[in-house]
């Protein structure tokens, strides 16, 4: 990459990470549900989970999407699926109750990065960092560097965003306040579903 490339390369990551989408929606729950600390395995699985992809798709699964776009439809429809629940568990989601049952656990590190192989908007991130800034014919070490670079990115965009619910949540501490917090975190987890699914 050249100079100006990697400069694009690196606004590119960072805008796609900064921006709202899924990841971003579940992270700022996650900060006001549970804290910035008790997030940082799910920030970092986001992270990890992206490279992987980045990765998978730089060694050759671009090129079975290319061949076979029905199996590519198919993620985004099955990871919309899963975002719709995911979105129905944050609305239904409150405060604990003294001597009610235990919260529900945050998503852990392994959990995100299970998921970010049916976000839809992670495929396309992975897929637009190969497509648009891969050398044409690209070798192993081009693939890692640009995983790497987009990771080292992302980590403090997303953790950016669990750390954000975090400082909020003193200020949720109230029963329905922390219902109406976390239904409009369900009802904008929906609508970034919906950029996604209509390209």
């Amino acid at each position: 990459m050249t100079f100006a490339e990697l400069t694009a390369f690196c606004l590119y990551a960072f805008v796609t990470s900064i921006t709202p989408g899924p990841n971003n929606a579940m992270l700022a729950n996650s900060g006001v549900n549970f804290g910035f600390y008790r997030s940082l395995p799910h920030a970092l699985g986001v992270s990890c989970g992206l490279c992987l992809m980045i990765l998978g798709v730089g060694l050759g699964l671009e090129g079975v999407f290319a061949r076979y776009p029905a199996v590519f439809s198919l993620i985004k429809v099955a990871g919309a699926g899963y975002l719709v629940y995911l979105a129905w568990r944050i609305a239904s989601t409150g405060a604990p109750r003294a001597g009610g049952p235990r919260p529900t656990i945050p998503l852990g590190y392994w959990g995100a990065v299970l998921f970010q192989w049916l976000n839809p908007k992670t495929w396309l991130m992975a897929v637009g960092a190969i497509t648009v800034y891969a050398p044409h014919n690209p070798q192993l070490g081009d693939m890692v560097f640009i995983a790497m670079t987009f990771t080292l990115i992302n980590v403090p965009c997303v953790s950016a965003w669990a750390a954000g619910g975090s400082l909020l949540k003193a200020s949720l501490a109230q029963e329905q306040r922390l219902r109406l917090f976390n239904r409009l975190m369900a009802g904008a987890l929906l609508l970034s579903i919906y950029p996604v699914l209509i390209r």
